[in-house]
């Protein structure tokens, strides 16, 4: 096994104890990265390989690509649930919504509330309307005070519950007449965002356009044809065969930030290098369709019911966000479900946030069990602090080369069958930070449980599944993380733990080499981060203190619930939060599938800085197993939630 040298920038820093955070032994020594760290200046530097890899930019995931915080929209109007089927009461008061509220200034008409209850739904709901917030009351599991979307019966057949957007994977296709120019740079770098065109007249800052890198022969030939190992005695003849020309064509989508003559500047990096020897790439001012803008899924529970574990004649998709800009999902829980809990297409700047997919109910095979799911042209998708369990891949992307740019930070998993991956053909820019398996392998199958490699000729040909892709402090447990490098590209996994990290075969299902890999098992990785790092740098801030708790959307009320600390904990954790006026508030412990474990506190408090405390017990005195737990604070119109880790 070859891991990349740690050298003299392991550094030993005064305020490592504040820096790193998380899983580590906060007395370990800090080390950085040979390729990403921190200057005298404080100010992040990236070194590129000889074929011109270095680690991208992923700071731009995420609603408004991170510049601005999710908002509080104002609830314009109220329903409570009637008896019956409840989808048509819904899709009538969001219909009701927009024809009563025109979009404002801030770019949205209001928020419609669902009060505390159950909303029985045998249809789909469907949230197609620019500036709209569907926001429940709770995603807990009793009614009484809490949003319950049930999904009962099964027409159409393995529909999906609730729709976001414009309602179609179009790939952002649709171009205005005559802006079609070619790219005249000789090579765009994976990591830049500034290139020559043959004519820049056509645009203008601000243009939102699609850069289309075509699937050629060269740049086949470039990359071994997708790496499918279509000759091997595994490989179906004439189903598992190597990519096609015009198979994989690359497309990014970005906005136009500034144009010097007839170089263009655009908002967001290329995740993958344009070679115009061996792809001859162009950009168009894309038409946006029927795209769909601003919009959020807020504090609700979509429980979709089946009659036994392996009965797939349901509800198939929790929530589908398609043609869909600018939109969140926030402390959500999806339970039940075929496929996935979440799953984005055709969608750009997304944030996922405090959401548990679990529970999910089907055969275990192929083409199930994704938990919350990237699909095809799906770029700059955040998701942060989520829970997955019981599912196959929990946090992949299944979107071939379209897909990009995409985060998964503190995310955690529990119980997979399989391994969260770039799951298909040639998807690039993915990030995993900070993810943690919170137990091992299932016994009996693969105990790979994180994959940046090559899947060969596993299911459609998938070949390379991810490229320019990192595994960043992730903790597998005692699974294996597997790590390779595709031609022309790099793969990366920097301080991860697990059990195996490496990228030879065997683990590894195909003979590949293997990617850069750099600090296994080593704790005190600085920047704790590498998401929060690079969105604080470019957002002005100091860097190597990246905090998830500076990002989070500020409440009306001047409600602050704080991280735990420590997280993960054994014994004692202890939470502060802070209240701008007094107000009567209750702290509650929940587990993942929403069952209230304990009440920390209720009652009138004045404002000012409080703390709590919690000894991993019950209310009464029960103790609880390791595993994810979420403390919820509330006031009589809001609340925030945070996730606590008990490992013991």
């Amino acid at each position: 096994m070859r891991h990349n040298r740690i050298g003299q920038r392991r550094l030993c820093l005064m305020m490592a104890p504040l820096l790193i955070g998380g899983l580590g032994d906060l007395n370990a020594q800090a080390w950085q990265s040979e390729i990403v760290y921190y200057d005298s200046d404080e100010k992040l530097v990236y070194e590129a390989d000889e074929e011109g890899n270095r680690i991208p930019d992923f700071s731009y995931a995420g609603y408004s690509n991170g510049n601005d915080p999710i908002p509080n929209v104002p609830v314009v109007e109220t329903i409570s649930p009637i008896d019956g089927d409840n989808t048509q009461h819904i899709n009538n008061a969001l219909f009701q919504l927009v024809l009563s509220y025109p979009v404002g200034a801030d770019g949205f008409r209001g928020a419609l509330l669902l009060t505390p209850g159950t909303y029985e739904i045998r249809g789909t709901i469907n949230l197609g309307f620019d500036g709209v917030v569907l926001r429940g009351s709770g995603d807990g599991e009793s009614p009484d005070s809490n949003t319950i979307l049930l999904a009962t019966g099964n027409e159409p057949n393995q529909r999906t519950v609730l729709e976001a957007g414009g309602g179609a994977v179009t790939h952002w296709g649709d171009s205005v007449s005559g802006t079609t120019v070619a790219i005249t740079s000789d090579s765009v770098l994976v990591g830049e965002r500034s290139f020559t065109v043959a004519d820049a007249r056509p645009f203008a800052v601000g243009d939102n356009i699609i850069i289309y890198h075509p699937c050629t022969a060269a740049w086949l030939a470039a990359i071994d044809s997708g790496g499918t190992h279509s000759d091997l005695g595994g490989a179906e003849p004439g189903v598992d065969v190597p990519w096609t020309v015009g198979s994989q064509p690359i497309s990014f989508n970005r906005y136009i930030t500034g144009i010097a003559g007839d170089t263009i500047t655009v908002d967001v990096p290329v995740y993958n290098h344009l070679v115009r020897s061996l792809s001859p790439s162009y950009i168009y001012t894309y038409s946006r369709g029927s795209l769909r803008s601003r919009i959020g899924i807020e504090d609700l529970r979509i429980r979709i019911l089946a009659d036994g574990t392996g009965n797939e004649d349901h509800a198939w998709n929790a929530i589908d966000l398609f043609l869909i800009e600018d939109a969140w999902v926030r402390n959500c829980t999806m339970s039940g479900f075929g496929l996935s809990g979440v799953r984005t297409g055709t969608a750009t700047r997304v944030t996922v946030e405090d959401c548990r997919a679990i529970e999910p109910i089907s055969i275990i095979d192929g083409g199930r069990r994704y938990n919350f799911q990237v699909y095809r042209a799906s770029q700059q998708i955040l998701f942060k602090d989520c829970h997955a369990s019981e599912g196959r891949h929990h946090y992949m992307s299944n979107g071939t080369s379209s897909t990009s740019g995409i985060v998964f930070v503190d995310c955690t998993s529990q119980g997979a069958y399989a391994s969260s991956e770039g799951h298909r053909r040639w998807s690039t820019g993915l990030l995993y930070d900070n993810l943690v398996e919170l137990d091992g392998p299932r016994p009996g199958y693969n105990p790979r449980l994180l994959g940046l490699y090559n899947r060969g000729y596993y299911g459609t040909s998938h070949g390379w599944s991810a490229a320019h892709s990192v595994a960043w402090a992730c903790d597998v447990h005692d699974g294996d993380l597997i790590v390779q490098k595709p031609p022309t590209a790099q793969n990366y996994a920097i301080g991860c733990f697990g059990g195996q990290i490496t990228g030879e075969a065997p683990p590894a299902s195909f003979d590949e080499p293997e990617g850069y890999i750099e600090g296994p098992n080593t704790q005190g990785l600085h920047p704790r981060s590498l998401y929060y790092a690079q969105l604080e740098e470019r957002l002005g801030g100091i860097a190597g203190v990246a905090d998830a708790e500076r990002n989070r959307s500020p409440i009306p009320e001047g409600l602050t619930l704080h991280q735990n600390y420590p997280n993960p904990f054994n014994g004692m954790t202890s939470l502060r939060f802070d209240l701008v006026v007094a107000a009567n508030i209750g702290v509650v412990v929940h587990d993942v599938c929403g069952r209230m474990v304990a009440e920390l506190a209720e009652g009138w408090m004045d404002a000012g800085a409080h703390t709590v405390a919690w000894d991993g017990r019950t209310s009464r005195g029960e103790e609880m197993p390791s595993g994810i737990y979420i403390v919820r604070l509330s006031t009589e119109n809001f609340s925030r939630s945070v996730k606590m880790i008990l490992l013991k």
